[in-house]
């Protein structure tokens, strides 16, 4: 079908209201609902049994449902709701994602996880529901809600807004979990955290999600046929807090652990001894853990999704009563405040991994706990006066009890895992002269206070870095028993965050980290391990059931988070705003698959090149990589001869049409520096000039001996700089590195750019 796209002058919407309508016809609506202004209930009706829509009053505390005013009637509570099933619909009507719907079906490695499809989880659900996995453009959804706080009031009171973001798993990693995939389906609005009633707000994607499992009749592009396009939500993903808002398990207190449930029963997870192998010596230890105790019990059993289902089945739900229930038994038996709005979709019972942890909040507070206590953070460390107290209850642990002195005051030592404050200064001071590579981390060196030794601002992202990377180093003066351990857990949350996972690996990961765990709780005091070091001992587990982390923590969310609090102008109406702004976006992402050719600012990431798909077939190939200076010229230079040979060369044997020339000659390094060049224009100059020939000619005489320089070259999503532009800056961009082709790294190439030269060819 032809559409005649040209904007002419008449067929523009007049006014924004009609530019709002022309959208909407796009699948792009956006949809007012009322609520009560306690959070209630919502004035609303669907086809499965719900009829609120006539109502003029709460039917839970009788609040109205609109104030009069000078215009008329005006609801005092609404909700926004982004309709999904439209949203979805659209995927399979551009060519550019239609056929992409269906990468998860066709791309799989045996024993590689690399996408959520290659998880445990995904392919269980697989085997309950054949029917579902039929059919590969099926749709697969996660969904996250997170709060913020646009902005602070006059009076000081925040402001808590709440959006729930839905996002499709069937694309490929380089699509999926990015911008234009990330769904604002609704606005939870405020100005007050929802906490459990999230569930009342949540209905309406609940409904779609349920209309998504029966089927929607959806044109599929690529096929140029309709089908019954059918979704399922696999899972959640959310901070600590936010797990239990959407789970209805209560993440505080003792049984705050979703995984052990009511066998967790601790307030300090300390002696993870449990979850290891029952020959393990550790488990035999008497006084090395807590005091005068061994460890024959074995880790909490799983409890299946079914067993959950059971459980909560005749517990109350919000929606129900307009607010929770008390649970009898809560905080004793069990830490259930509600029944989720999840469970009243009908496959939520088969899913293995219905809410997940989120591996950056859990990494960014493991994180903090062992650098305010090493750091000796006065006000933020573990080893406090209170958790002193209680190793002395729970530990035997001499050499680290307060010390009674003469005058009657207690004496805190110094623990052998803490620096000293000349040591934490250097600490600081190696932050401030550490040069990382541009875009790799923030400038970490701010966030370092050499004359107080304190490192103070870093964001989730700083300490992700420098928990997985730096941690090791930056603490090297600690005595080898406390530093490898933490060398351990650093280099466990490196492997758990890889973007490819081995099924074995994660199996090895998943035995190892309570080892890590008791080899720490034999450094550290009691007080140190919360819920957040426990949490850890899952992580492995859910990777193995749900694939990568990069598809299920919060980082692409809290972005989207970022722009959404950025969006906000008009602070009267700051929901609004949100949706206004993203259905704009959008619009640009939509109209965007229609007018590629059009748009002259494509897309892409920082400094990654935009290339058209298709080549022009007269150009040879070695011209056409996606690359580009991003700089102004320094100079002109001319090459010297050694210079310009090595350039020659580099370029004829990248270059896709001279390959057929070396393979039938010796490939020796010291062949094709020496005698190809000369040997391979010979041979095109004598073949019979035909159009190929005739490009590899001009390719054959070499560049012109004048070459422009360039500091800055842009590459692949990478900025390089050269060595001597590098200096005296915070990022050190001039250093490359090249795999060899042996195994072993034998022939590995590190080097230090030095020049960047554009070379000419006539």
């Amino acid at each position: 079908m032809l559409l005649d796209v040209t904007p002419f002058k008449d067929n523009l919407p007049a006014t924004y209201y009609d530019a709002e309508r022309l959208v909407m016809k796009l699948g792009l609506k956006v949809d007012k609902i009322d609520c009560c202004i306690n959070s209630c209930m919502l004035f609303y009706d669907n086809e499965f049994g719900k009829n609120d829509g006539a109502l003029v009053e709460c039917k839970f505390c009788q609040s109205p449902r609109y104030r009069l005013t000078k215009s008329g009637r005006i609801p005092n509570k609404t909700m926004f709701y982004l309709p999904i099933i439209p949203r979805l619909q659209r995927l399979f009507a551009s060519m550019k994602t239609s056929s992409h719907m269906t990468w998860h079906h066709s791309n799989k490695i045996l024993g590689v996880m690399r996408h959520p499809s290659d998880g445990e989880a995904w392919k269980h659900f697989d085997q309950v529901y054949p029917d579902f996995a039929a059919d590969p453009r099926n749709v697969r959804l996660g969904l996250c809600s997170d709060g913020f706080t646009p902005h602070i009031q006059a009076s000081g009171k925040s402001y808590s807004c709440w959006p729930i973001i839905v996002t499709p798993y069937n694309l490929p990693p380089k699509m999926c979990m990015t911008k234009p995939y990330m769904y604002l389906a609704c606005v939870v609005p405020g100005p007050d955290n929802p906490k459990a009633g999230i569930d009342v707000f949540l209905e309406p994607l609940i409904d779609d999600l349920r209309r998504l499992w029966i089927r929607e009749l959806t044109y599929d592009i690529s096929t140029k046929q309709n089908f019954l396009m059918r979704a399922s939500l696999m899972w959640t993903m959310n901070d600590f807090p936010a797990y239990g808002m959407l789970s209805g398990w209560s993440t505080h207190g003792k049984m705050a652990c979703p995984h052990c449930m009511e066998n967790g029963g601790k307030s300090s997870w300390f002696d993870h001894r449990c979850f290891m192998p029952r020959d393990h010596q550790f488990r035999k230890s008497k006084n090395g853990f807590l005091k005068d105790q061994r460890v024959v019990i074995g880790p909490p059993p799983k409890i299946t999704s079914v067993e959950v289902c059971t459980r909560v089945s005749d517990y109350p739900k919000v929606t129900d009563f307009g607010t929770t229930v008390p649970i009898p038994g809560y905080g004793v038996n069990h830490h259930w405040t509600k029944k989720s709005i999840f469970w009243d979709l009908p496959y939520w019972k088969d899913n293995l991994l219905r809410h997940n942890l989120d591996v950056m909040h859990i990494e960014k507070n493991f994180f903090d706990n062992i650098f305010n206590t090493v750091m000796d953070v006065k006000g933020k460390t573990k080893d406090n006066e209170k958790a002193i107290k209680d190793l002395e209850v729970y530990c035997k642990r001499r050499d680290l009890e307060l010390q009674p002195q003469p005058n009657g005051k207690l004496l805190k030592p110094k623990a052998i895992y803490t620096l000293t404050s000349e040591e934490a200064k250097a600490i600081c001071q190696w932050l401030k002269d550490l040069r990382m590579p541009d875009g790799y981390c923030s400038n970490l060196g701010r966030c370092a206070d050499v004359k107080t030794g304190r490192v103070i601002g870093m964001k989730s992202h700083d300490n992700h870095v420098f928990m997985e990377h730096l941690l090791p180093s930056a603490f090297s003066s600690l005595p080898s028993h406390v530093l490898n351990p933490l060398t351990e857990i650093s280099q466990f949350f490196k492997n758990i965050c890889a973007s490819t996972l081995r099924v074995d690996e994660v199996e090895k990961l998943d035995k190892l980290i309570p080892i890590i765990l008791c080899q720490l709780e034999q450094i550290f005091p009691p007080g140190f391990f919360d819920s957040m070091e426990h949490l850890a001992v899952h992580l492995a587990y859910e990777a193995k059931l749900g694939g990568p982390v990069q598809y299920r923590w919060m980082y692409p969310f809290e972005r989207f988070m970022g722009d959404s609090k950025r969006s906000v102008q008009n602070r009267a109406r700051i929901e609004g705003s949100i949706c206004a702004v993203y259905v704009h976006k959008e619009t640009s992402y939509f109209l965007g698959h229609y007018f590629i050719d059009r748009v002259l600012v494509p897309t892409t990431t920082r400094y990654e090149v935009y290339v058209q798909s298709e080549r022009d077939p007269l150009t040879l190939s070695v011209f056409n990589l996606p690359g580009r200076h991003a700089s102004k010229a320094r100079q002109h230079w001319m090459v010297d001869a050694k210079e310009y040979r090595s350039a020659h060369v580099h370029v004829l044997i990248n270059c896709t049409e001279v390959r057929p020339y070396l393979e039938f000659d010796d490939d020796s390094s010291g062949y094709i520096h020496e005698y190809f060049p000369g040997w391979f224009k010979q041979k095109v100059f004598d073949a019979e000039p035909t159009d190929e020939i005739l490009r590899l000619r001009g390719l054959a005489q070499g560049p012109l001996q004048c070459a422009t320089e360039y500091h800055t070259y842009s590459v692949n999503g990478y900025k390089f700089h050269i060595q001597s532009w590098s200096e005296g800056k915070k990022t050190y961009n001039s250093g490359v590195y090249v795999k060899g082709v042996t195994e072993g790294g034998a022939d590995d190439f590190y080097g230090v750019i030095k020049h960047v030269y554009e070379l000419f060819y006539n």
